[in-house]
């Protein structure tokens, strides 16, 4: 409980990320995209990072993450309920005026859709094939949590129409990049060694998502004001 007191509240998140939000200027190659640094408060990154969640066992990767869905980890009603880093980090971005800001930012409308946050931890041997995200995700952010010696080469690829790779994220502790789904927006990641574990977070705001587990408020809509 001692770690609880220093995580900020919702509002103090909320806040934190409108101003990242602000700072960052999008970049159209090969796609728009944006790339942001201290995405949250240090002390939430850190406090999600020490969760006691243990990462998954994937014995053969196919360079996607629907075949181990069993063993995915989204941060649900229950772990809202037991760990105040979750329910810091939901409540924030289920503000309305979180987002407000990310349609304006982004040009996208998200009155009706819902909150979708993974928290991913993969370990060697994982990789993910170059794919655009699909249309029910109206927004898709990433925002690497991963420390090392080798984490500055953990971020994720970035691909041109055809697939080839043209950039790289950078994998800087608490940096991220948002992606707004579309037919030319491939990303993924190249398999490469991964000495400890990559331990990253899938934010997304969705639409007509059939699997209601993996929301975090699955009766309540985002609501912009």
């Amino acid at each position: 409980m001692k770690a609880a007191k220093t995580i900020p509240h919702a509002a103090g998140v909320a806040g934190h990320f409108m101003e990242t939000l602000r700072a960052a200027r999008p970049d159209d190659f090969p796609y728009r995209h944006w790339k942001l640094r201290n995405v949250l408060p240090d002390a939430l990154a850190r406090a999600i990072i020490a969760l006691p969640i243990e990462p998954p066992v994937v014995l053969e990767h196919d360079g996607t993450r629907e075949s181990f869905n069993e063993k995915r980890t989204f941060l649900t009603p229950g772990l809202r309920a037991q760990y105040p880093a979750v329910a810091a980090l939901t409540e924030a971005l289920q503000r309305p005026e979180v987002a407000r800001l990310v349609e304006e930012t982004c040009r996208i409308r998200l009155a009706g859709a819902h909150l979708r946050i993974e928290y991913i931890q993969d370990t060697d041997g994982a990789w993910l094939q170059p794919h655009p995200d699909i249309p029910d995700k109206l927004f898709s952010m990433v925002v690497y949590l991963f420390t090392g010696p080798y984490a500055k080469d953990w971020g994720t690829d970035i691909y041109d129409a055809e697939k080839r790779r043209v950039g790289r994220a950078s994998g800087e502790f608490n940096s991220g990049v948002i992606f707004i789904p579309a037919r030319n927006t491939f990303h993924g990641f190249e398999k490469r060694k991964i000495i400890g574990v990559r331990r990253l977070m899938e934010i997304n705001y969705v639409q007509r998502w059939r699997d209601r587990r993996q929301l975090a408020f699955p009766d309540e809509p985002v609501l912009p004001e």
